[in-house]
């Protein structure tokens, strides 16, 4: 069969993307960027999503290491998977993705052993092996260690749906591939029943339904498949089946909780075994027909350096220079989190998980769907970070992305901004996907279904009725009614369903208002101006007594008592003070209400004090450690906060706190990464960094009906943005910065195609037409221009 994905534009077109005008030549004449892809930062305390190494951008198959995903989340949010500070590995999952993970693999040498055992068992109990981080290989695309106990080297790499497993056996004797598929793995849930069968054609085969926290929370009564299909380069000399601990020699096929397979290698020197996985979210047949069509006939070395090249492609859509390699670091790391997550749902063949639990098929062009589908955690805040960076340099899968979401639309008929395999699994309870799709729109980005999708965001905003769980906002119809969500300190089903009154009145308001620039723009004069009339809610809950966004009551009397640092009465996730900045769309009403010098002196003194806790929750573990504080950069409702002294006219101050940020707060380390296990989301922090560091930056969100970016200082001596010319007019837009050192902070002078600025800020069409940006740094604070 005709190998699949032999040149780099067509993995390109595998993921569903499209090709930028850089040649493979031309990539491989620039400096490598993966060099500067650290994966392991920030994995203490991280999330299931965060470390797939083996992944490709965007891809379904996700393999890497797990040190304690078999212990699963009580709550469906909790870290889980790998932690940097765990010292054994008890196995390799192909799938990592939001509230959905599982088919794992692990070689083992000598006695038998099928259960993984605790990470903190003193004695060994199960099959998971101790390793030193020393001989780990961590790269974007691929990564290897030496399982200390066994002396075998693990590897993984990936096509998008196909997970590549090559292990090298060592030591003499009876040697092990595990195939463990009927338990809980990461963010999964509970495993509630498996199959797995050894077939005589030599495949190993079969499904698990799991039941991840977060689907029993929101689609209560769904399931989640997972289906696989596998083959080994190496007949193996024995082989059985396992329940857990219960063993079955030479038997091919068990069912239920707990399923697996092995297979036995009787090694004499040494042996080298490849497992090419295929995956479906559909089927087992589809698994078989995804492993054919991408891999049938490719190496693990071939994938790997495909991967390679894939991921070279995607990270030099952005090229930073500068001298200092843990900028670079950071920054690369950072853009890799955000291609990382929200992977693949559908087969090669259309192929995909349906809201109601039967399978779907999307349209074909030719031989390929004309779009994909994609599982995604929420999307909340990620209009102040990934729909900015995707935007500007992916327009490309910001459109599939969307087009991903009309069709759960379609299927469901809600729009919902977290799904695992299309069912409802939202996590916050409310939901800002209008946002981005209405960003989209006005960057110029229209190769969706825009009449669908004006429709969708209309029903978000607008419609209470009968609206499921899943699909957030449970309370728009109070808000509708009220133009602000009437606080409870008591009320039916989970939090999100009456707590967080303000901060939904917050975020209803800005997307009303985003929704609004969309319908003015369709003519479409009686939604305008009944979203304009919502986008006040804010103003609704404005205490000016005490200058605090404030919970209120139905009967119009605010909360009694009122403490600002309160977290959850009324606040999801943040208190008073952080919450009090969230009107991005009418950041100038807000400065007048408190008084431009107050907000200033507010504002600038939150950041003097939470500069003392790291800008979040100092030292501590967790990734809620920072919510009871004046400013949280580790979590979603602070993101744009510093970014507003631009807006209050004191632009020196945003390029100040937001440096101090980017080097204080992000780290390179697996402990002091985004924070000190602060909650990543999928790429959300690292996304921040990427586009902070840049000196770009839209508290709006793209959503303006001419949408523009606020500039600050870059970190970097020159920047240069690969433009996507099916998308934008432009090749490239390049930033360079003059006299750019730690003791010249402070911008002296924006320039634009050889034009001086005079404000802090450019149209977004500026940017994709391509161009020059000139800044010129400084010791000294400057705030007119």
């Amino acid at each position: 069969m005709k190998k699949y994905i032999q040149t780099l534009s067509v993995a390109l077109l595998a993921l569903g993307g499209v090709a930028c005008s850089t040649s493979k030549e031309q990539v491989a004449s620039q400096e490598e960027l993966s060099q500067y892809v650290e994966p392991r930062i920030g994995t203490a305390h991280c999330r299931w999503f965060h470390f797939a190494p083996g992944a490709m951008p965007f891809g379904m198959a996700k393999p890497g290491p797990s040190t304690n995903g078999s212990l699963g989340n009580a709550s469906g949010w909790e870290a889980t998977g790998y932690d940097y500070r765990d010292t054994s590995i008890e196995g390799f999952p192909c799938l990592h993705e939001f509230q959905v993970g599982g088919i794992v693999l692990m070689p083992t040498q000598g006695e038998l052993k099928t259960i993984p055992g605790l990470p903190t068992d003193s004695v060994k109990k199960g099959y998971r092996s101790a390793f030193d981080r020393n001989t780990e290989v961590v790269q974007p695309g691929y990564y290897s260690v030496l399982l200390k106990d066994y002396q075998i080297k693990a590897e993984v790499t990936a096509t998008p749906r196909v997970a590549f497993q090559r292990f090298s056996f060592s030591k003499g004797g009876e040697n092990h591939i595990l195939f463990d598929i009927g338990n809980r793995q990461g963010e999964s849930g509970a495993a509630v029943d498996a199959s797995v069968v050894y077939t005589e054609d030599g495949r190993i085969e079969g499904w698990v339904i799991t039941e991840p926290e977060y689907v029993k929370k929101y689609q209560p009564g769904a399931q989640v498949p997972l289906y696989f299909s596998a083959v080994v380069d190496k007949q193996p000399d024995g082989f059985g089946v396992f329940n857990g601990d219960n063993v079955k020699q030479g038997v091919r096929e068990t069912k239920g909780v707990g399923a697996g397979v092995y297979l036995t290698y009787q090694v004499k020197d040494s042996v080298q075994v490849t497992a090419k996985v295929g995956l479906s979210y559909t089927s087992v047949e589809n698994a078989r027909i995804n492993l054919q069509k991408e891999a049938e006939n490719l190496s693990f070395d071939e994938v790997k350096e495909q991967s390679h090249q894939t991921w070279e492609n995607y990270l030099g859509r952005v090229r930073v220079e500068t001298a200092d390699k843990n900028n670079k670091i950071k920054f690369y790391t950072g853009l890799y989190h955000a291609l990382l997550g929200r992977g693949l749902v559908n087969d090669v063949n259309g192929a995909y998980p349906h809201h109601n639990g039967s399978i779907g098929q999307l349209p074909m062009e030719g031989d390929k769907p004309v779009h994909n589908v994609y599982n995604t955690d929420a999307i909340w805040g990620g209009q102040w970070n990934l729909a900015q960076i995707w935007a500007l340099a992916y327009p490309e899968y910001l459109s599939d992305y969307i087009s991903s979401h009309l069709q759960a639309y379609k299927d469901a008929g809600w729009l919902a901004d977290g799904l695992a395999n299309n069912r409802y699994v939202s996590g916050v309870g409310t939901n800002l996907l209008s946002t981005v799709i209405a960003g989209a729109y006005q960057c110029g980005i229209r190769d969706f279904d825009t009449k669908l999708a004006y429709e969708a965001c209309l029903k978000n905003e607008l419609d209470g009725k009968n609206r499921p769980l899943g699909a957030g906002k449970v309370d728009t119809e109070m808000f509708v009614k009220y133009g602000y969500v009437p606080h409870l300190d008591e009320g039916n089903g989970p939090d999100e369903a009456f707590m967080f009154s303000a901060s939904h009145t917050l975020e209803y308001s800005y997307s009303a208002w985003a929704v609004a620039q969309w319908a003015k723009e369709n003519g479409d004069e009686k939604n305008y101006n009944e979203l304009m009339r919502l986008s006040k809610g804010w103003e609704r809950l404005y205490d000016a007594s005490t200058n605090f966004i404030r919970p209120k009551k139905a009967d119009g009397q605010f909360i009694e008592p009122f403490d600002p640092m309160q977290v959850w009465r009324g606040f999801q996730e943040g208190n008073a003070w952080q919450y009090t900045f969230y009107v991005p769309h009418d950041t100038k009403s807000l400065v007048e209400k408190v008084g431009a010098d107050v907000f200033t002196a507010r504002l600038d003194s939150i950041f003097t004090q939470s500069q003392k806790k790291i800008f979040s929750g100092g030292t501590e573990v967790g990734a809620f450690a920072g919510l009871q504080t004046l400013y949280n950069q580790g979590n979603q409702p602070c993101l744009h906060i510093s970014w507003l002294f631009n807006e209050a006219g004191r632009p020196s101050l945003t390029q100040k706190w937001v440096r101090a940020i980017l080097n204080e707060f992000y780290g390179t380390e697996g402990i002091h990464g985004y924070g000190y296990g602060q909650d990543e989301d999928q790429g959300q922090l690292g996304a921040w960094y990427v586009i902070s560091s840049m000196g770009l930056f839209d508290v709006k969100g793209l959503t303006d009906s001419e949408p523009s970016v606020g500039l600050g200082a870059p970190l970097f001596d020159k920047i240069t943005i690969q433009l996507n010319n099916q998308y934008y007019k432009g090749k490239e837009f390049v930033i360079e910065v003059k006299n750019n050192t730690a003791e010249n902070p402070y911008v002296q002078q924006y320039t634009l195609n050889g034009e001086a600025l005079h404000e802090t800020r450019i149209p977004f069409s500026a940017l994709t037409e391509g161009g020059y940006l000139q800044i010129e740094m400084g010791s000294q604070p400057k705030d007119q221009y």
